[in-house]
């Protein structure tokens, strides 16, 4: 199997100017982010900066204008997201709605879920997180146990979701349930666009060693959902979340999110690093520009219309060890003269506990190096 098979990153239109776009509207909001907030800031929140992407077009780029969106090239998107994660601007609020759930449902859903959700999400208003793990099956996913059982009713939906992103500032969740009793691994899952706002939920948000809240569970007792909460056929779950996250693990979030970390070590050292530093700038930058080119590879495979799904793999998996890698490289450097740079040792030690988290979110490597194991026909 060929990987990274050679595809134009090649976006229409202006993109010196679509950048130049984005980097003033970060410039009018970025007093008031912390400097935490600006690292790791696809999990950090801000509703009003979300509204404003929203109202210049920055949600929804891609899907039609009858749903609200603005019909612009999937790679334009990519750069928008490129230039957000560099700045450090908090997208957490929309960050999924944009980047799966409103893709899901132009491909699955009903013109009822397009017309309920789309149009707020193309706002950034209406936020979404997605159902998928679960307590004792992490991220093997085909072990969900969550129950959806038709009824003349509606769904009668019972079970539990955990390390679910953002759930506690979201609208919706799109979950994967089991809906065929007694079924087992990939059949039988369905996915249904559950209201968070439904009677017998309950979110319980998780601090994590930061001090911060950005994963939670989801409690479904006795749920009662109306029958075209389901999202595409019924069985057909497993289908959408594999072709979902190729969406997930391929994007830049996956070697930007401790960007601002490296910047700070630049800005610290100045221009005359002694070698030790420089060497290890020199390598980290070289694997940052590695992995940006691989991401933009699946990036425009995604947009000629194939399935990366092992070249995502691969991205997030390296993306990972190159995000946790680089505060502890970071922390190795850091001398008595650099330890006077406040933004520098404070960042470090922020990303020297939140980083550990990174490998969890879309998969764990063990998961991910399988994928890629059977790509490659090697297992």
């Amino acid at each position: 199997m060929q990987l990274f098979a050679a595809r134009a990153f090649d976006p229409p239109g202006d993109i010196p100017a679509l950048r130049k776009q984005v980097r003033a509207l970060v410039a009018a909001h970025e007093h008031r982010w912390t400097l935490e907030q600006r690292t790791n800031n696809w999990f950090t929140f801000d509703a009003e900066f979300s509204r404003a992407m929203g109202a210049a077009g920055l949600v929804g780029m891609t899907w039609p204008k009858q749903y609200g969106g603005h019909e612009r090239h999937s790679l334009e998107r990519y750069v928008v997201l490129e230039e957000m994660l560099a700045l450090g601007a908090p997208v957490g609020l929309h960050w999924i709605a944009d980047r799966q759930t409103g893709p899901l449902l132009l491909r699955y859903g009903t013109e009822t879920q397009r017309q309920k959700y789309l149009p707020g999400m193309a706002r950034g208003e209406i936020y979404a997180c997605i159902g998928l793990s679960e307590p004792n099956a992490g991220s093997d996913l085909a072990s969900v146990r969550t129950a959806a059982r038709r009824t003349p009713e509606g769904w009668r939906v019972n079970g539990q979701k955990v390390w679910t992103s953002g759930a506690h500032h979201c609208h919706a969740a799109l979950t994967l349930v089991r809906t065929e009793e007694g079924s087992q691994r990939h059949a039988g899952l369905s996915q249904l666009m559950i209201d968070l706002d439904t009677p017998g939920i309950t979110i319980r948000p998780i601090v994590d060693m930061t001090g911060t809240e950005h994963f939670n569970e989801i409690f479904f007792e006795d749920v009662l959902l109306p029958l075209d909460a389901l999202v595409g056929p019924e069985g057909d779950g497993w289908k959408q979340v594999t072709a979902e996250l190729a969406l997930e693990r391929s994007g830049p979030e996956r070697y930007l999110s401790c960007h601002a970390l490296l910047a700070a070590l630049i800005d610290a050292v100045g221009p005359e690093p002694d070698d030790a530093t420089a060497q290890a700038i020199g390598r980290l930058t070289s694997e940052l520009w590695t992995l940006r080119q691989m991401s933009m590879a699946c990036a425009a495979k995604l947009a000629a219309g194939e399935d990366p799904n092992v070249e995502a793999a691969l991205v997030k998996d390296l993306g990972n060890a190159f995000e946790q890698e680089l505060p502890r490289v970071v922390q190795s450097l850091i001398t008595d003269d650099l330890a006077d740079h406040g933004d520098l040792a404070r960042l470090t030690a922020w990303l020297l506990v939140a980083s550990p988290s990174f490998s969890l979110r879309g998969g764990t490597p063990e998961v991910l190096r399988g994928i890629i194991a059977r790509g490659l026909g090697v297992r």
